[in-house]
């Protein structure tokens, strides 16, 4: 992994999204593309009706019951609008009229869910890390929470300010959760939950589908009348249009990946070396400083800056001539981010690591 690389070798993709997907699920891709086992064409070519299809989204949604232990009450859906459209679907189906919901507010994307819940009805911040840039996360003590809630909504992981839930919130109300950048990355205490949903660009497929998992008992307390394509029921009754079919097979083989690791358990521990290894070269002098706080970082999204802006840019162009991609900080925050999703490989942690080092010796 060096700057000699030539356009064909594949580097180590820090992207916060789309992020890198598994290499072995990539390959496998590759060797079905033109025609899927059984099939006699490709599967992006066939009908979502066909038993080759039903067969592919079927063994999604059981690898991740079994991933996750979900039960018979809870309903898998690949749903297309990725986590943006949930910011409004979600409310417009749960939060009633003469109710209101409350709001975790720990970042954009979780600012941006709250904007579009207020479109529906009475959403209200229970909590709110803006204060400081969103640089940790609020202790539960402090959080105002509203009696009788609809539901309470959090954002798990937070990619542009590299902050991190270390566990699900314990609340009477209904929880319901945008876990996009870290879905699958841990195990989940799925008995806590609500709705989860998550867009799959991180860590479970390309970008595409939207993985939605809601509760039976939840699903029925929808309101009525809804349009038909903004309707859970619907979906969860039926394959009511077209699915994201590709994405949707993608993801059904990084579940597979996932499993073959060791399941979730595994893939904690490997992401916890990944994180721990890189949050500890960032803390080992002043060169470095990460931006969140110490007991709210993200084990997917690590961020950090330099001295000043010049060394940023001068760290992202040279890191990228090195073979370490997308390391640039979100535009509105600036500094470095290295997102470290379930399939970026411990090595490329370690070539992270060591060019930090050879960095610092040149320009510290």
């Amino acid at each position: 992994m060096t700057a000699t690389a030539d356009f064909q070798t594949r580097l180590f993709n820090f992207s916060a999204g789309p992020g890198t997907l598994p290499e072995a699920v990539l390959r496998e891709a590759q060797e079905e593309m033109l025609v899927y086992p059984g099939a006699g064409a490709s599967i992006i070519e066939i009908s979502h009706r066909s038993p080759e299809y039903t067969a592919v989204m079927e063994s999604a949604q059981g690898r991740l019951r079994s991933l996750l232990g979900l039960g018979e009450d809870w309903h898998i859906l690949f749903l297309g609008g990725g986590a943006s459209l949930q910011f409004y679907m979600a409310p417009l189906n749960f939060l009633p009229d003469n109710g209101s919901a409350d709001y975790l507010v720990t970042g954009s994307w979780a600012k941006k869910a709250l904007k579009e819940a207020r479109i529906v009805g009475d959403a209200r911040t229970a909590a709110s890390s803006e204060d400081r840039a969103f640089a940790y996360i609020p202790r539960p003590e402090t959080w105002q929470l509203t009696r009788g809630a609809a539901y309470l909504h959090f954002t798990s992981n937070n990619t542009i300010y590299g902050t991190q839930f270390a566990s699900e919130p314990r609340v009477e109300a209904p929880l319901v959760c945008d876990a996009s950048s870290d879905f699958l990355s841990r195990p989940m205490d799925i008995d806590r939950y609500a709705m989860i949903y998550a867009g799959a660009q991180k860590n479970v497929g390309p970008a595409g589908v939207t993985v939605v998992m809601i509760r039976d008992a939840f699903l029925q307390k929808r309101r009525q009348p809804l349009p038909t394509m903004l309707d859970y029921g619907v979906h969860a009754g039926s394959l009511f249009n077209t699915p994201p079919v590709f994405a949707v097979y993608l993801v059904e083989k990084v579940l597979r990946w996932i499993e073959g690791i060791g399941g979730l358990e595994a893939m904690q521990a490997i992401n916890e070396r990944k994180a721990g290894r890189l949050y500890e070269r960032i803390d080992r002098t002043g060169f470095y400083r990460g931006t969140a706080d110490a007991d709210s970082r993200s084990r997917m999204n690590v961020t950090f800056k330099l001295p000043n802006e010049e060394l940023d840019a001068r760290f992202v162009k040279e890191a990228k001539a090195a073979g370490l991609l997308a390391l640039k900080g979100y535009r509105s925050v600036g500094g470095i981010r290295a997102s470290i999703y379930n399939a970026m490989p411990e090595a490329g942690v370690e070539a992270l690591v060591s060019f930090m080092d050879e960095f610092e010796r040149r320009a510290g």
